[in-house]
This record gives C-alpha cells, sequence and structure tokens, in this order.
C-alpha cells in the first residue's frame, strides 16, 4: 500500500473512532446507579425530602453503587496530597509512568501491556467499539454489567445475551457458540451485578475455542474481593483478550478514577483512535501508593467478605433467597415481587439499593457496604417485605410483565 493510501486509512480510521466516541457517553456504575434511581420515584403517600434526584438527603445509607465505603486508604491520601502541589504541571514526575512499571513489575508483564485510564469505564467503551461492527456482535452473559450493551449500540453491533449458568457463573460454552461472527465475548469475573465467579479453566477454555478473530474481554473490577483466579498471565502468554482492571472497589478510589487495560500491545493499539486523555497525577499516584501498600488488599478483602458474609446468614434465616454464591461487595435478593417497588420503598426509608436486570425483575442487587449501613438496610428490608407489594412501571404486584426471566436451576 502506498505512504497516501496508508495516511487516508489512518484518517478514516480516526474520523470514524472519533464519529463513534461521540455518539454515546461512557457510562459508568455511578450513572447507571443514579439512572436506576431516578425511575425509582417513591409510590404514593411516600413523599421524599431530598435536595434532587442526585443529591440523597443527609443520613442516606448509600450501598447502590458497588462502592467501597472504606475510601482510599492513608497511603493513597497521602500519596495525593505530596502530588496535589504539582497539580499545575502535566505530571512533571511521570506518576503515570510509574504506575504502568509498577503494576507492570508486580505481575509479570511489561509495560507496553498496560494502558491507563481513569477508571475502567473509557478502555471497557472502546474496547467494544474498537472490535465489534453491524457484522461483528457483542455476546454477554444475562444478567450482566450493561455498559458493554451500550457501547455495543453505538458500534450498531448485535447483542446477544446468553443466560448465567445454572451455578450462575457465565456459560461460557453456550457465549462461544452464540454467535460465529462474535466480535466481542464480555465476561465480568466476579460478575456484576450477582456476585459470582467463573472458574479460570472456563476462560481458558472460551480463548481456545471463540470465533477466529474475536478477543474475550475480562472485567476484572472485583476480582481481589474473591477468590476468582486472574487471567493477567494469559495476557503474558499473548492471548487474545482484554483484561479490565479498576482502583474504584477494592481500593476505594471510586471518585479518585484510576483503571487499566492490559493486553497485548497490538490489541491496545485498537483503543488509540478513541482517545486516552491524560491521567491526573493524583489518581496515578493513589493507584501508585495502593499497589505497594502491602496487605490491603487482605485486610479489605476480609472486612467485607465478613460484613458480605454476615448480611447473607441474615437473609437466609430469615428466609429471603440470595441468588448464587456471591463472593464479592454485591449480591442479588429475588425479593419475589416487582423489584423497582421494592427499589423504591427502600428509598424512602432512607436506604439507596441497586437496580433491578430485564432477565430478572423482581430481583434487587444489593453493594455491601459498612456493618452499621448493613444494620440500617436489614430494618429496612424487613419492614418493606412484610408490607404490600408495590407495582411500579407497567409490573403487576406480583412482578410480571412481559419481559420476565427465569432462573437458573440450581
Amino acid at each position: 500500500m502506498q505512504n497516501s493510501d496508508t495516511k487516508a486509512l489512518g484518517r478514516r480510521s480516526f474520523l470514524r473512532a472519533a464519529a463513534l466516541v461521540a455518539a454515546t457517553p461512557i457510562l459508568t456504575e455511578a450513572s447507571l446507579a443514579r439512572a436506576a434511581q431516578t425511575t425509582a420515584a417513591p409510590p404514593s403517600g411516600m413523599a421524599l425530602h431530598g435536595q434532587g434526584p442526585s443529591v440523597p438527603p443527609p443520613g442516606s445509607v448509600l450501598i447502590n453503587a458497588n462502592e467501597n465505603p472504606l475510601g482510599p486508604s492513608k497511603a493513597a491520601c497521602d500519596a495525593i496530597a505530596r502530588v496535589a502541589p504539582l497539580g499545575g504541571r502535566y505530571d512533571l514526575n511521570g506518576e503515570t509512568e510509574m504506575l504502568a512499571m509498577t503494576f507492570a513489575a508486580q505481575n509479570g508483564l511489561k509495560v507496553e501491556n498496560i494502558a491507563v485510564y481513569a477508571g475502567s469505564s473509557e478502555p471497557l467503551h472502546y474496547s467494544v467499539l474498537a472490535f465489534t461492527s453491524p457484522t461483528r456482535s457483542f455476546v454477554t452473559a444475562d444478567p450482566s454489567y450493561e455498559a458493554g450493551m451500550y457501547a455495543a449500540m453505538t458500534s450498531k453491533a448485535k447483542i446477544v445475551k446468553v443466560p448465567l449458568a445454572a451455578d450462575y457463573g457465565h456459560d461460557v460454552k453456550a457465549m462461544v457458540a452464540a454467535d460465529p461472527a462474535a466480535g466481542v465475548i464480555y465476561i465480568c469475573n466476579p460478575n456484576n451485578p450477582t456476585g459470582t465467579t467463573t472458574t479460570k479453566q472456563d476462560i481458558a477454555w472460551a480463548l481456545d475455542h471463540k470465533p477466529a478473530g474475536s478477543i474475550l474481554l475480562v472485567d476484572e473490577a472485583y476480582i481481589h474481593l474473591s477468590d476468582a483466579q486472574d487471567t493477567l498471565d494469559l495476557v503474558a502468554a499473548g492471548k487474545d483478550l482484554i483484561v479490565l482492571r479498576t482502583f474504584s472497589k477494592i481500593y476505594g478510589m471510586a471518585g479518585i478514577r484510576c483503571g487499566f487495560a492490559v493486553a497485548r500491545p497490538d490489541l491496545l493499539a485498537k483503543l488509540a483512535p478513541f482517545g486516552q486523555n491524560a491521567m491526573p497525577i493524583t489518581g496515578s499516584a493513589a493507584a501508585r501508593a495502593s499497589l505497594e501498600d502491602k496487605g490491603l488488599v487482605a485486610e479489605r478483602k476480609t472486612i467485607i467478605g465478613d460484613t458480605r458474609r454476615d448480611t447473607l446468614a441474615w437473609l437466609k434465616a430469615n428466609d429471603y433467597r440470595v441468588i448464587g454464591a456471591p463472593e464479592t461487595n454485591c449480591f442479588m435478593i429475588d425479593t419475589g415481587r416487582d423489584g423497582k417497588g421494592v427499589i423504591a420503598a427502600m428509598k424512602a426509608k432512607g436506604v439507596y439499593i441497586g437496580r433491578t436486570w430485564p432477565i430478572w425483575p423482581n430481583a434487587v442487587r444489593i453493594s455491601v457496604g459498612t456493618p452499621a449501613e448493613m444494620a440500617a438496610f436489614k430494618t429496612a428490608f424487613k419492614a418493606v417485605m412484610a408490607s404490600p407489594a408495590v407495582a411500579m412501571e407497567g409490573h403487576d404486584a406480583g412482578g410480571h410483565s412481559a419481559d420476565l426471566g427465569h432462573y437458573p436451576t440450581a
């Protein structure tokens, strides 16, 4: 190909990427959580006295966005204070490069395998735009994290939803067989919203049997909160996957923002035309300090895990149905009634819980908060479930709708 042709092709790719980026906003867990609370209007007679749809009233219990209530570690906060005075310069000390080098050294990777972003939402969005199209579909579990589907709508890709397996892990054989023209097979492990895990053996099988030309997009946002094995060694081995990481969960940096796309350099290059803003030095410094904070992950995994186990034990003791065996900082409850009505009733009591998914309209997602927050949840949830069911948005009080899904048989 002539040099002029190469330049023209590059320009067309850049313009296509720019048009796709402009077409749909990048969705985050925060934006999806806010949207769910806006649609969950309080039932008649249950007035709320908030400060607006995005500002919960003082004293509200916020267990709706899979945030870490412990916040950033002391080491991360100290790092932010250290670099903040340098914020008038564009990363004068190379904080972002040092972060990538630290992560690479800790995980047996090369720096070229790592692209640093302000969270994992951007690389998730860009990966879907880069590898799907009107002829290359997006395959996802159902239910799973929704942001990739919205990106696929932008690229005009067919969206193929595959129900979870009987153990509530990803049914990788069904996903691989779902479409021979798949562009992206998305595996959120542990899964959001169920908190359940998929084995590394299953992910490796999917890599070996996936359609030619496709990639696995493995979202490991919650990996440190579970006993699931990560897949970074598969990146080091040169496999066809992109692994997403974020500092929003175990590291408590949802409002500070930092994340990675981890993959072969040629796969990361496909994301480049969609843009990559410079990282805030505070986010890079806090993330590096978090990685170097020995014992932090194990300590937080224990704290959050103990609170989750206590809450799940209470739910089961009170005959509420928890779906599957969640291992992370969220889980789902089959309420046996319209989930949106439950969300609205809980909101009226000052407890903000997560959203529903179309396949399971009776199920609500709960994030794990502090022990005090979960105690408030228990009180509110018991009161709501003892009250008459309230129908919301086209469902009857029994939770029936035209889009009623089915739980796997465990």
